[in-house]
């Protein structure tokens, strides 16, 4: 395989010559760009991702943390995330919470994890990190952009939808279908986007003349066993319910699981409404309904505003986000319901 060397010496060039021509930086003049790119083209040379690290001054790399690595949740997110990069010729680094401490401990790890390996920027997703900690990373807060969580000495980097908007539209969604009796399995309530969508979704419950204090509520993990554990408390209590509202569609896939078990029908007796609209909710049955929240999109977004700052690019940008309901198989009228 050629190297920078050989270019130079089969175009009668010095390889500081050479390596400006690659990189674009530097003046050459027409004639010697010419003789070059006659010899990088005669040897079909390709600068590795090491050689185009040294000549631009940075790594190519962006640093992406995410707080656990399992479900279906951030599958599809790192897949575009890592799509769009090697589209404009870069690669990604991930790391996500393990090892001691507390979840926040973790995300500092991991982010102290991306910043030592050099990526040129960090596009972090986490509820878990506080201003102190944004403010101890020094002079990357520039190339820094957070998804799904908001930071006030970062505002224009941080990207998120109205989740209050989220929960508001799951309720309604249930009132308008004449369900009353309602349910609902929250996630963990440290987890301030899953504090937003609860406090939309009672706040609406209430506005409707519902007495929220009475409503059946457990807070699970976002997972999909704790979804199905949760649901088997429901079914266990002898609580009268006619919907059920999930944080995530994670923990809605464990109550469709479990109501299948239990001879529970859904949505004959139960309609089920999830968050999040990931994927996996076209192949459930029946078909999960879900609030919709643009998540690609957010994270392209947010993305494209990374790379601008890391590149001195020119991607659009766009920060509004629309929230929306998808409606499948497992959403229908109340029982008895009129209208």
């Amino acid at each position: 395989m050629a190297t920078i060397k050989d270019v130079a010496r089969l175009a009668g060039v010095g390889v500081g010559t050479a390596s400006r021509v690659v990189s674009g930086k530097g003046a050459v003049s027409p004639a010697t760009l010419e003789k070059v790119r006659k010899a990088i083209a005669e040897l079909d040379y390709r600068p590795s991702h090491a050689a185009r690290a040294l000549l631009s001054g940075n790594s190519q790399m962006i640093g992406v943390y995410i707080p656990f690595l399992n479900g279906t949740f951030y599958t599809p997110i790192l897949r575009a995330i890592y799509t769009d990069l090697r589209a404009a010729g870069l690669n990604m680094m991930v790391s996500f919470g393990v090892g001691r401490g507390d979840a926040r401990q973790q995300a500092i790890d991991g982010v102290e994890f991306l910043m030592a390996r050099g990526c040129d920027g960090l596009l972090l997703m986490s509820n878990d990190l506080v201003e102190s900690d944004i403010e101890a990373l020094g002079p990357i807060q520039s190339r820094l952009v957070v998804i799904n969580h908001g930071f006030a000495s970062i505002a224009d980097q941080c990207f998120s939808v109205d989740h209050a908007l989220g929960g508001r539209l799951a309720a309604r969604t249930l009132l308008d279908l004449g369900h009353r009796e309602i349910a609902v399995i929250a996630g963990p309530s440290a987890a301030p986007d899953n504090v937003e969508r609860i406090g939309g979704f009672m706040a609406e419950l209430n506005e409707a003349g519902i007495d929220t204090g009475k409503l059946w509520m457990m807070e699970s993990d976002f997972s999909a066993k704790g979804g199905c554990e949760s649901a088997r408390e429901l079914v266990a209590s002898g609580y009268a319910f006619t919907a059920l509202f999930c944080a995530n569609d994670e923990m809605a896939v464990g109550a469709l699981s479990c109501f299948k078990q239990a001879g529970v029908s859904v949505p004959g007796q139960v309609s089920v409404l999830g968050y999040d609209d990931t994927d996996g909710t076209k192949f459930t049955v029946p078909r999960l309904s879900s609030v919709h929240i643009p998540w690609k999109e957010l994270t392209r977004d947010g993305l494209n505003c990374l790379l601008n700052r890391c590149y001195g690019l020119d991607r659009p940008v766009q920060r509004q986000f629309p929230v929306s309901v998808t409606m499948r198989g497992s959403l229908s009228t109340a029982p008895g319901a009129v209208g």
